[in-house]
């Protein structure tokens, strides 16, 4: 009787310690769970929002120049962009570069001079170091120094004619729109090189922050819309000769200065705005003339998914309106 008394406590004290463990773990709070699954979800979502928009700032490119004092000192300045897009930088920078390939002469005879003399010992020591791996901003500078030794040549031999104006050049890129579906950046070039006047350009670079490419003006244009947009932007070049009196008739002004299309745009708040360089449709005192087609004159020739949010909505609005003022009323039975 004693022992059966025995087994039936034993029995009874097992069950109770199962049954406060079990409501030991049902009391758990389950907030750590919630929060362990929030904190594997903000960086997904931080990153998306990350992809969708350009940030970045400009960086100075350092160059090797020689040490000048006085007022008529060669002046060079070239910035590069450094974003969370590296497919645009590198863009950018083969930009930057074709700019100054344009302006500057890199064969100049004093740099074949310079290349054909042994290496000094910074130069060597410079050399050597090339195995280490390099920030973009440093393989930047490396691809500009031979502009920028041109630059000091081109300087030199000004000096040797007599002649005493200070020469310059600067490159800088600037990001004008960081959210998509079009970011956009415009590069700025100014240069004095020593002639009757100096000379500027701007070159925009629309760039598709989705498909991580540029984008042309040409795949901007819904099928079979480009005579159309040709026929808007000419009417708007025809304007643009009138308001600033450039001629007494357009005709006249085209035998000089024929109109062409530009590829160089941006979508701006006000319209597609169409920059031209210098002497493309105008003479030197024009500067760098823009023409600005509004957006509800294009309708159906661009496509819907590249236009701003805020004209998104206005011609939405529009259309409502439109749709609503056009339904008839219908009569009362």
């Amino acid at each position: 009787m004693l022992k059966n008394k025995s087994l039936d406590v034993l029995r009874l004290t097992r069950l109770s310690m199962v049954v406060a463990t079990v409501a030991l773990t049902a009391c758990q709070p389950k907030s750590d769970q919630k929060t362990e699954t929030k904190a594997d979800e903000n960086p997904v979502s931080e990153a998306v929002v990350e992809q969708l928009t350009l940030k970045g700032s400009t960086q100075q490119v350092p160059v090797h120049v020689t040490e000048c004092d006085g007022n008529t000192c060669p002046e060079i300045s070239i910035d590069r962009l450094s974003t969370n897009q590296f497919v645009l930088d590198s863009l950018i920078d083969d930009a930057i570069l074709k700019q100054l390939h344009q302006i500057l002469d890199t064969t100049h005879p004093t740099d074949q001079a310079k290349q054909d003399q042994p290496l000094t010992v910074d130069e060597q020591r410079a050399a050597s170091e090339l195995a280490a791996p390099k920030t973009p901003v440093q393989l930047m500078s490396d691809r500009v120094q031979p502009y920028v030794n041109s630059f000091l040549a081109l300087d030199k031999e000004l000096k040797t004619l007599g002649v005493s104006h200070q020469i310059s050049l600067s490159v800088s890129p600037k990001i004008l729109n960081s959210d998509g579906p079009l970011a956009t950046v415009v590069l700025n070039t100014s240069s004095y090189l020593g002639g009757a006047h100096g000379s500027s350009a701007q070159h925009y670079f629309n760039f598709d922050l989705k498909q991580q490419k540029q984008v042309e003006l040409a795949q901007l244009l819904q099928p079979k819309q480009q005579a159309k947009l040709e026929a808007l932007a000419h009417e708007a070049f025809k304007k643009w000769v009138m308001d600033a009196k450039l001629a007494d008739n357009v005709d006249e002004y085209e035998q000089a200065w024929k109109f062409k299309l530009s590829d160089n745009f941006y979508l701006a708040k006000q319209g597609l705005i169409l920059q031209y360089q210098e002497y493309e449709i105008g003479p030197y005192v024009v500067g760098l003339p823009r023409l600005i087609l509004p957006y509800d004159q294009l309708q159906g020739i661009l496509k819907a998914e590249y236009l701003p949010e805020s004209v998104k909505n206005q011609l939405a609005a529009s259309e409502a309106v439109v749709s609503t003022t056009s339904t008839p009323k219908t009569q009362a039975e």
